[in-house]
Formats: structure tokens, sequence, C-alpha cells
């Protein structure tokens, strides 16, 4: 038999994030404040619909309350970050490599330095931060400077390289499709 799911935590979280007292959540869920007590001493099970006018109460999805503690956020120092050396720069794994659909790099590169023809799956955006890159993806070329924006479909071939007279920095996120085994 399945232990019941216990609610009373976030419901009072979410109450006292909001800044609201018991009967405040009452007065707009229609609830007693009794009721309420025991919600959030895990002493009543609410139902689906108790849970919906809780989360219009407090302005949270109902969903909200049945979520577990959440795993500690992942914090990757910039001196930390696995860097790959590159012929005229290098690639930093801004994410340090802990995501498991998202990619963040950071490339920074010199003047003339390029990166060749490659592919991979899901879609590729880039953020110029610093410098001028030059990206070709078949017939299409855009030349980039800093604050522009691109976005392509990773699995088609793709290239590019550093115009001008200063150092590249771009922020790039791929988005990685999911697994379909």
């Amino acid at each position: 038999m399945a232990d019941r799911l216990l609610v009373g935590r976030n419901v009072r979280r979410w109450r006292q994030t909001r800044g609201m007292t018991l009967a405040a959540v009452g007065a707009r869920s229609g609830l007693t404040v009794g009721y309420l007590s025991q919600v959030e001493n895990d002493k009543a099970s609410p139902s689906l619909d108790t849970l919906a006018q809780l989360g219009a109460a407090l302005d949270v999805e109902p969903a909200w309350f049945l979520l577990s503690e959440a795993s500690t956020p992942t914090v990757v120092r910039a001196g930390d970050r696995p860097v790959t050396r590159t012929p005229g720069g290098r690639v930093e794994h801004v994410d340090g490599r802990s995501s498991r659909d998202l990619e963040v790099i950071e490339v920074i590169a010199q003047p003339g330095a390029a990166i060749g023809l490659h592919a991979h799956p899901g879609d590729e955006h880039h953020v110029v931060l610093a410098g001028r890159f030059r990206a070709r993806q078949g017939d299409h070329v855009a030349d980039l400077g800093p604050g522009d924006y691109l976005r392509w479909d990773g699995a088609v071939p793709h290239e590019g390289e550093v115009i001008g007279e200063a150092d590249l920095r771009v922020l790039i996120l791929r988005i990685q499709p999911p697994d379909r085994t």
C-alpha cells in the first residue's frame, strides 16, 4: 500500500510566501481555518478540487503542492568549467556538462579562428557577446556582432569563423532532443 501524499508543508510554504494568514486563505478559498490547519499539518488529505481551490487562493498551480523537495541547484564556478582548447581559442562548458537537455557553451576565439563543417542533433542558439562571427549553413551566411542572435538546426551541417580584429566571445545554447530509444 502506497503512503498517502503529504502536501501540508507545501501549502504552508506557499501561504507564507504569499504573506497570507489561514483566515485570508480561507476567505479566498471558501475553506474553514480549522480544515486549512489540518491540511497544513497533514492531518487531512485534500481532494483535487480542494487543491484547485487552494491553488486559486494562493495563485499557484495546484500541482506545486504535490512536489517533493527540489534537488539542490547545480553551481559551476567559472574556474571549474571544463575547457577544451582549440586552435585559436577555447570552448568553455558554462554548465559544467551537468544538464540532460541543454548544453551551455562559451566560445572564446582569436581573429581568424574557424570551426569546420560539423553537425549534431538539436537546435543551437548563439548570442555574440563580443567580436564578430561569420556563420554558414548551406547557402545561408550571417555576419554577427555583439548582441546579435542566431538559431539554427544543428543537424544541418554548419561552420563559422571569427572575422574582424577583436577576439570573439559567443554564448551557445544547444538544445538536446529527447532520447527516443
